[in-house]
């Protein structure tokens, strides 16, 4: 059997209507129709976004210069993280070491953890790219005909691969007992951290990958060639007139620059400062805190989930490296059952916690992540949107712990009745789709949110959202791995 690396992203007998996110059969419904190959780094960004940040920035164009004489290329992923430098390089680093520096794992059993983590959310841009280091390097090719090829010993990395990917609160210590315990598959602690690690990173980057629009990468020899794709003609959506993800007016199209865009600008800015103005009047109680946690926990169960209920996603050449594909993101706090407690940050942070035991079992890798995890958190060009001197942290710490709160977990010093404040409904719908369903993402979810805010401004959100996807991931999985050392 031969596997070209860009046979997965060839062409399936079903696509998803760009509106309702239906999945429709394209023999039934669909047209083919000749396109682009490519038309830049991102479908929801235009081109020239990328050219101006490259000469404006100079460590910009010195990091897409050291990326293009390392690679021979400079890829979409690498354009689009471009547009905010300071954090590109503190990515490069870490995957850098990741993937290609001393470590527990031989250098091909990292990609194909990578191939194994991308494809739990079926993102062939990820997947190529990883199958494309497993030609380079021309070893153990046989593991690229599916996940059954591969040595058992990764293959059970599948069951805390599927779970970190979609229910993390379920892993255990039990499941870590499973891999380290002695056998001839047995994993060391040292090389199961160093797993854990880039599965949270191809999780989170899948993420990124789907919520800004990457378009797949094109062989040079295809430079100037056509594909043909196929678009929906028409759906019951169409017909309807009856959108299901529009039912509530959450993607209603308004254009940048009209007065509904402009005064939900506005508005936000209003908030933001009555916000500030409260802290400095009033602080709420520990327990007033406790009821709006779970509230906003509670209330999360109704952002985007039933938009999804039951859908069933096309089948794709990725999913050659999945095992359980049935087995998807469920909400944390579901109605009518008993849901796992709360994960309570002071217990167990990544500051006081994560981190050393991260650094102790593979040295570096914990700095290299805390800087990272810094570098996304703390970037700021002090403005919003149109207007400038903006101090936007409580935005961004808003944004960072709605992520963490929708996977349980909670920081006692934070006030979630902010998140309520600064989070219109149609980005709280975005969010929780690139973090939970990112392969659901749409253009027009992208376009539905902030309309007034630069397309570098909305990258910065899909940078928080990953960082703080795979923190929650990490928390997770080293609690379980503490506790299973103890």
């Amino acid at each position: 059997m031969s596997v070209s690396p860009d046979s997965f992203t060839s062409p399936n007998p079903f696509h998803i209507c760009n509106i309702c996110q239906k999945v429709i059969s394209k023999k039934e419904n669909g047209v083919r129709v000749p396109r682009p190959f490519s038309s830049g780094p991102s479908a929801f960004i235009p081109k020239e976004e990328f050219d101006e940040a490259s000469t404006v920035d100079p460590l910009t164009e010195q990091l897409l210069a050291e990326a293009f004489s390392s690679g021979g290329r400079v890829d979409h992923l690498t354009q689009v993280m471009g547009l905010h430098s300071p954090y590109l390089e503190s990515f490069l680093h870490s995957q850098f070491y990741l993937l290609r520096m001393d470590g527990p794992l031989p250098l091909h059993c990292r990609h194909y953890i990578a191939i194994m983590a991308a494809a739990r959310h079926q993102c062939s841009f990820l997947v190529t790219q990883h199958v494309r280091e497993f030609y380079r390097m021309g070893v153990c090719l046989d593991w690229l005909k599916g996940l059954q090829y591969a040595p058992q010993r990764l293959r059970n990395l599948n069951e805390i691969n599927k779970i970190l990917a979609h229910r993390p609160w379920m892993i255990t210590k039990e499941h870590i007992q499973n891999l380290v315990k002695t056998s001839e598959h047995s994993w060391s602690l040292a090389e199961l951290i160093h797993a854990v690690v880039l599965l949270a990173h191809f999780h989170a980057l899948a993420s990124f990958v789907f919520g800004s629009g990457i378009n797949p990468e094109v062989e040079p020899k295809n430079a100037n060639s056509f594909q043909s794709v196929y678009i929906s003609n028409f759906c019951s959506c169409d017909l309807a007139s009856d959108h299901h993800l529009d039912r509530d007016g959450i993607f209603s199209s308004t254009s940048p620059g009209s007065t509904d865009s402009v005064s939900e600008l506005e508005a936000l800015m209003v908030r933001m400062k009555r916000l500030q103005e409260e802290r400095e009047e009033d602080e709420a109680s520990q327990e007033e805190m406790a009821t709006r946690f779970e509230k906003e926990k509670k209330e999360s169960l109704l952002v985007g989930s039933g938009d999804f209920k039951d859908e069933v996603m096309p089948i794709s050449k990725v999913s050659r490296f999945v095992e359980d594909a049935t087995f998807g993101y469920q909400d944390f706090a579901r109605r009518g059952e008993d849901n796992p407690p709360t994960f309570r940050a002071q217990d167990y942070s990544w500051e006081d916690h994560g981190f050393s035991l991260v650094n102790r079992l593979y040295s570096d890798i914990g700095l290299l992540l805390d800087e990272k995890f810094r570098t996304a958190c703390d970037l700021t060009y002090y403005n919003m949107a149109s207007h400038e001197d903006v101090d936007t942290t409580m935005l961004r710490r808003a944004l960072f712990n709605y992520v963490h709160c929708m996977y349980g977990i909670r920081y006692d010093d934070y006030d979630y009745g902010e998140v309520n404040l600064l989070l219109e409904r149609s980005l709280k719908v975005y969010i929780k789709t690139v973090t939970c369903y990112p392969e659901r993402t749409t253009r027009r979810m992208y376009d539905s949110y902030w309309r007034q805010f630069r397309h570098s401004e909305k990258v910065h959100v899909n940078l928080l959202l990953m960082e703080a996807r795979m923190q929650a991931e990490l928390l997770y999985a080293l609690r379980a791995i503490t506790r299973y050392m103890t």
